[in-house]
């Protein structure tokens, strides 16, 4: 398929600019609808990319099929919903084991790590583990939107908690969904983090600073974690 003349701005240039910066990996979710970014991205993302790319991804068989012919270093399976602007929520392992775990397996089997998505409670996690993937990322929403000291606070616990529980069962935690320059020094404070996962701050950040310096500030709001 011939490129847009009109392909702005590109997602290559952007990834690259990012590892560049220190970027750890790059994530894309290729929605069922494409709202975010298309196959021909994806494919280009894998062939260009030189750290590793992490596929978010509906729990579809059109979309298990682009991760089973690309096969991304890692995929996180999240919920998706039409009318929604960005995922919302974590994915209810609990309520679509059976489905999740022929998917699972066949990506682990085509050597893709497999995340999960989920919110911090310890259901979700015992379900994770129990299907025997890789890694959960933990839903940070609640805890970035928290507009109330009392409602931090508890969020904050579930997320140490889940944290916790996870590691214990030998999961690699992740975390991911509204973190940003300020409140991510909250997200010091959950135990045994791995990896994060930010796009829309660093983006936002890239605006007046510029893409590259937007990474390596937010790499540096990350340094000194203790985990």
């Amino acid at each position: 398929m011939p490129e847009s003349k009109n392909a702005e701005p590109d997602p290559i240039v952007a990834a690259s600019i990012c590892e560049r910066a220190g970027a750890g990996g790059i994530v894309a979710h290729l929605r069922g609808d494409r709202r975010h970014i298309q196959d021909r991205d994806i494919e280009r993302l894998r062939a260009n990319i030189m750290t590793k790319l992490n596929l978010e991804m509906g729990n579809t068989e059109e979309i298990i099929d682009v991760a089973l012919r690309i096969v991304p270093d890692e995929a996180c399976l999240v919920p998706e919903k039409r009318q929604e602007v960005t995922t919302e929520g974590g994915l209810d392992v609990v309520a679509h084991r059976r489905e999740l775990e022929p998917t699972i397996r066949r990506l682990q089997t085509a050597g893709i790590r497999v995340s999960l998505f989920i919110d911090p409670t310890l259901e979700q996690v015992d379900a994770a583990t129990g299907l025997g993937v890789d890694m959960v990322e933990l839903h940070t929403g609640k805890l970035a939107n928290a507009f109330a000291e009392k409602i931090e606070k508890e969020e904050l616990g579930k997320l140490r908690t889940a944290a916790r529980a996870a590691s214990e069962s030998h999961l690699q935690v992740n975390a991911g969904h509204g973190i940003n320059y300020k409140n991510i020094a909250l997200i010091h404070e959950i135990p045994h983090l791995t990896e994060l996962n930010i796009g829309h701050s660093i983006i936002s950040r890239a605006m007046w600073v510029g893409l590259e310096a937007a990474v390596k500030e937010m790499l540096a709001a990350m340094e000194n974690y203790r985990g």
